[in-house]
This record gives C-alpha cells, structure tokens and sequence, in this order.
C-alpha cells in the first residue's frame, strides 16, 4: 500500500525545550490514521507542522510527494488545495454564514463562477447531513454538531485527498459524537479519502481507525492496529486503553 505521508526523525525545538527528539510515521493512502498521546505530547505541534502552520528543527516530512522542508510557495499553495482540515473547535468565520464559509476556499483558490460554486456548497452541505436551508444560518445561530459539520463541509469543499481532523468529537454529546464517526466512515468509502484524526474519544479511536501512533516521551511509542497496542510497554498506553474491552 502506498504511503501518502512520511514523517522522518522529526526533531522539533521551543528554546530549550524538546518537544519531538527523532519522531517517524507514515501513513498509507485511504485509510483513517490516528494520533494519541498525552498532553502536551506534541500532538498539535506535528498536526501544525504537517500543515506548513509551523516549522520543525530537524528531520523531513513529505505529503502527496512535497517535501515540506523544502517546498516553495507556489507549490504550498497547490498542496493546501489537495488537504481539507477541520480544526477542533471548528474554526467557522463568525461574520459569514454557513453558505459563506464553506464557500470561501473556492472563492479563494478557484476561478469558478458564482453558479457553480453555490452548486458545490449545496452538494457539500448536503453530503454532511445538513438541510440546505442551514445555508443562511450563522454559526452563532446553530449547535456544536451542526458547527462541526459545517467546517467538515468547508474541509471538502475541494474534493481533497486527505482530510485532517483535530479532535473532530470533543465538546459533542454522546450521540452526537457516534453519528460523527458515522458520518467519517461515510465520507471516507464515498469519497476514498486518507483520514489523518487527532483524537482523545476511546469510543471514535476504536469506530474509525485502521492504524494509531502513539506519542510519549517525545517519540513514536507505538504505530499499528489497535488489536496489538496493549502489549506495548508504555504507561500512557496501559493506562490510556484501561477497560477498553467494555466499550
């Protein structure tokens, strides 16, 4: 299976401070990948770094065949037309409705007409299980799960490759959470996506994921199936997957 993300001997450094000493995953093409660890790990730092939102100390990483380390502006911006990422508390401009928002990275990166972009709006909202009429609504004006379906809207807008979720369940209710796995699981079959998921949730960990990395003490602790991972020798994990089996 071919890897869509390599991430090799990363080092990342904040002064004195060593957050990633010598960190490695890959991640193959159309599956849903995991990253965990506790907190103040390095989650978000690598999920910044994959983005181009920050920069590592040493190591590469390479997605879609760009090495990051090395990539030029004009190609940067091609990549971020090949991504979608959702943000964990949404990230929704707040004086644009839904409609807009979801709207604005094909007024941004395209040349399509007005016609067909509220084309693909209409298709996007719908995809995510909104009603069209949820279009006009600000994102003051409707709920966590419908903010959150919103900027997964937003995400796709592109018809991206990969797609980047940072806590996608947090601040949801239980059954709002499931419907989100849900609705993850669905996208990825309809559209062959390559899911990338920052996640804390037991319950969305074991619903969605093919393969999970593990970070702790400023490495990959463990990367594979979930059925292996309670024979890793880690605190973070034993304690972390505790009582798994009554989920």
């Amino acid at each position: 299976m071919a890897s869509i993300i390599e991430v090799k001997n990363i080092k990342t450094k904040f002064g004195d401070k060593v957050v990633h000493d010598g960190l490695n995953l890959s991640v193959n093409e159309g599956e849903i990948y995991g990253i965990v660890g506790p907190s103040g790990s390095g989650k978000t730092t690598l999920f910044r770094e994959m983005l181009m939102l920050q920069k590592f100390s040493a190591g590469s990483i390479e997605i879609l065949g760009y090495n990051l380390g090395k990539i030029k502006y004009n190609k940067a911006q091609k990549l971020r037309t090949e991504w979608g990422v959702l943000f964990q508390a949404g990230a929704l401009f707040s004086s644009l409705n839904i409609k807009e928002n979801i709207a604005l990275p094909l007024t941004e990166y395209t040349d399509l007409s007005k016609k067909m972009i509220n084309e693909i709006v209409e298709f996007k909202i719908n995809l995510v299980g909104l009603k069209s009429s949820d279009a006009l609504l600000y994102p003051s004006q409707i709920s966590g799960g419908m903010k959150k379906k919103a900027a997964l809207a937003r995400a796709l807008a592109m018809d991206p490759k990969l797609l980047f979720l940072d806590e996608p369940t947090s601040g949801l209710d239980p059954i709002s959470a499931r419907s989100f796995d849900a609705l993850i699981l669905k996208l990825r079959k309809l559209l062959g996506l390559t899911i990338v998921m920052v996640s804390h949730d037991l319950q969305s960990i074991y619903a969605t994921l093919d393969r999970i990395a593990i970070i702790d003490e400023k490495k990959i602790v463990y990367e594979g199936n979930l059925d292996d991972i309670k024979d890793t020798k880690s605190e973070f994990i034993q304690t972390f997957f505790r009582g798994v089996n009554s989920i």
